[in-house]
């Protein structure tokens, strides 16, 4: 969706990009995946976002967007719908890498991938060599910077979906399936912003 190619800190090293999904498990709102190539210096800290507080992520966010080269990929509700989620979250790490490479104008030597699967394969775009590293959004910086810039991004968009749909707990729960957003589903439906292809949905749409 965006991307970015500073011209300084990238050198000559080989390109190794990170990549690393936000939303693949909520019920509603797309799925995001974050390409990133590390500055030289990189962000201090950085980690799986998920580990990281709300105010360390906001800090580091802005510092991976302005110093090192990235990518994002959106897929949203409807195509999830379309081709499920696995298939979605693959074609957002392939619109993420492919955006980061346009934005470089170079290849990449490797592609890092947080989990046990890589778009190899599995998207017809995908035509880079790709390692998947479980736990990696922890162990590489790379993955760990795709992580921050992932979970920031889509975050952001559910909390604005949220005023739109504020019975849902969305700035809070990001679209997961918490106690409030179960009983808003249960009393009120599925918007359009929710993932019908998702059991918890298509029951309440069948009631």
């Amino acid at each position: 969706m965006f991307s970015s190619s500073p011209e300084h800190g990238l050198g000559r090293a080989p390109l190794v990009v990170g990549v690393d999904e936000a939303g693949r498990g909520p019920l509603a709102g797309p799925v995001v995946a974050a390409a990133v190539v590390l500055c030289n210096p990189c962000p201090q800290g950085l980690d799986d976002s998920k580990k990281l507080s709300a105010a360390r992520r906001s800090t580091l966010e802005p510092q991976i967007l302005d110093n090192c080269a990235w990518g994002l990929g959106v897929v949203d509700v409807e195509e999830i719908d379309r081709i499920n989620i696995f298939q979605a979250t693959m074609l957002a790490m392939t619109l993420a890498v492919s955006r980061l490479v346009k934005a470089l104008g170079s290849e990449p030597e490797a592609v890092l991938i947080d989990g046990n699967q890589t778009p190899h394969g599995r998207c017809a775009d995908w035509r880079w060599p790709a390692r998947a590293i479980v736990g990696g959004d922890g162990s590489e910086a790379c993955i760990s910077a795709a992580s921050i810039l992932a979970k920031e991004y889509r975050d952001r968009l559910m909390c604005e979906a949220a005023e739109a749909h504020p019975e849902y707990g969305w700035d809070r729960n990001k679209g997961y399936g918490s106690a409030q957003h179960m009983e808003a589903l249960r009393v009120h439906g599925p918007t359009p912003l929710h993932r019908r292809s998702f059991a918890p949905v298509s029951q309440m749409v069948l009631l």
